[in-house]
């Protein structure tokens, strides 16, 4: 009989709530504030990072989780008597951490290549930031506990990230301009002008999909392109960071479009925020 292990990392934003009912494993990233190093969700709340991002000086960075790291986990995994562990990881091309858990995998089975046909490391790149890939492994493990077979939850989590799309705006370009992720000169006068980019997450690139001037266009914007992207009846989740009130908002917009509710709202972690800024408002769903 199959023991499903679900892991993840904290840039997925699952809840805590979700993470404890389900039985998922959240390995937390390190984030360093200067010389001063956390780890998100260990030693903060999302509400206190915010806190703390808007204080710094410089914007903090992150790390990666490392081979060793995963080598531990399998190994845990293993003595724990599970034979499936589900690995679902941030976005490779922002991040090496997918790389050190396949190359844990790897020298796991070289050190055990007696239990290759008895016990399965599934890694899978998350491709996308937030519950883009977060929601698949919550709905997975849910389906776990209902008795659904193992390839069956890796063929669930993988179409769900090859059709995610999410759509989501920063309120301020200040984070987004010195992480990179928007060049600097843009950012500055998009501020100048009021324009907020409408940014689009699919197949793990980032890009400005459009532009808005001025934050009261923001949640009909994108939930006009919500509209237009995503697959009939299928499920979406709202996101949004330090303003719940905008989540609020843009469930009601997408209700009132689509015709039924979000699957669920995600608040956006450490990871998000440095990038994005603490206030964003987003929709992730399964596209066409």
């Amino acid at each position: 009989m199959s023991k499903i292990k679900f892991i993840t990392d904290s840039a997925s934003d699952i809840s805590v709530e979700d993470e404890r009912s389900l039985d998922i494993q959240v390995i937390p990233f390190p984030v360093a504030f200067g010389e001063q190093s956390y780890l998100s969700r260990v030693d903060f709340d999302n509400e206190k990072f915010y806190e703390m991002l808007e204080a710094a000086p410089e914007i903090p960075t992150t790390s990666q989780i490392t081979v060793y790291q995963y080598g531990e986990i399998f190994e845990a995994a293993f003595a724990q008597g599970y034979t499936d562990v589900i690995n679902v990881t941030i976005n490779s091309e922002g991040s090496g951490t997918y790389n050190s858990a396949c190359l844990a995998a790897q020298m796991f089975f070289e050190t055990h290549p007696e239990v290759q046909d008895t016990f399965h490391i599934y890694n899978i790149d998350g491709q996308s930031y937030s519950c883009g890939y977060g929601y698949p492994v919550v709905e997975a493990a849910r389906r776990a506990q209902q008795g659904e077979p193992v390839e069956a939850l890796v063929a669930f989590i993988n179409d769900w990230l090859e059709h995610c799309v999410i759509y989501f705006v920063p309120y301020t370009l200040k984070y987004a301009g010195k992480s990179g992720r928007i060049p600097s000169a843009a950012a500055f006068i998009g501020e100048l002008v009021g324009l907020k980019p409408i940014m689009r997450i699919h197949d793990h690139v980032i890009v400005t999909d459009d532009k808005v001037r001025g934050e009261k266009k923001i949640i009909p914007t994108v939930a006009k392109k919500v509209v237009a992207d995503i697959e009939s009846g299928s499920p979406y989740v709202v996101i949004y960071g330090s303003h719940p009130e905008d989540g609020e908002a843009m469930a009601r917009a997408m209700t009132e479009a689509l015709g039924y509710p979000p699957a669920g709202f995600t608040q956006i972690g450490a990871a998000i925020a440095i990038n994005a800024g603490p206030r964003v408002v987003g929709v992730a769903l399964h596209g066409k």
